[in-house]
């Protein structure tokens, strides 16, 4: 069965067959910057914006994602999203890499809905990205920055 998914604001038509929504981002779509790392919901490397709000790419079937609008971090343009990823280059919050595109995805969220984040609700909005270097103060750090609050 195909389906369409509006990924970064363009169509595409995919066969799922039943598989995640981060292995078709991945795997048809070639889409490398959402990460595959526990994949069991529990550490953020591939959350991707759905409707807006950040939800764990390797939970969602693919099926279950058509009709909604899914943003990559290869589709993150926007003056807020920019800011954010400066900002962690600003403040050294990338160290390793692996999981700043689930970070920055989640960020970007966060600050879609709440343009001046107090510490409690950056940490609260980032709780299901985890960061094996321990990064942690440096994303906080980057996510005030970019909300100006530094």
């Amino acid at each position: 069965m195909e389906i369409t998914l509006a990924v970064n604001g363009q169509a595409y038509s995919v066969v799922p067959e039943g598989r995640r929504l981060l292995a078709v981002l991945r795997d048809d779509l070639e889409l490398l910057g959402t990460k595959l790392a526990c994949g069991e919901g529990a550490c953020g490397a591939c959350a991707v914006l759905l409707d807006g709000r950040p939800v764990n790419a390797c939970l969602l079937l693919a099926e279950a994602a058509a009709g909604h609008e899914i943003v990559t971090i290869e589709g993150l343009s926007t003056i807020r999203a920019r800011a954010i990823q400066e900002a962690f280059v600003a403040e050294d919050a990338l160290q390793c890499g692996f999981c700043t595109p689930g970070q920055i995805v989640s960020a970007t969220a966060l600050l879609e809905r709440t343009s001046r984040p107090t510490r409690e609700e950056i940490h609260e909005a980032m709780a299901g990205n985890l960061c094996r270097c321990g990064a942690y103060p440096k994303i906080e750090r980057a996510i005030l920055r970019a909300a100006g609050a530094t």
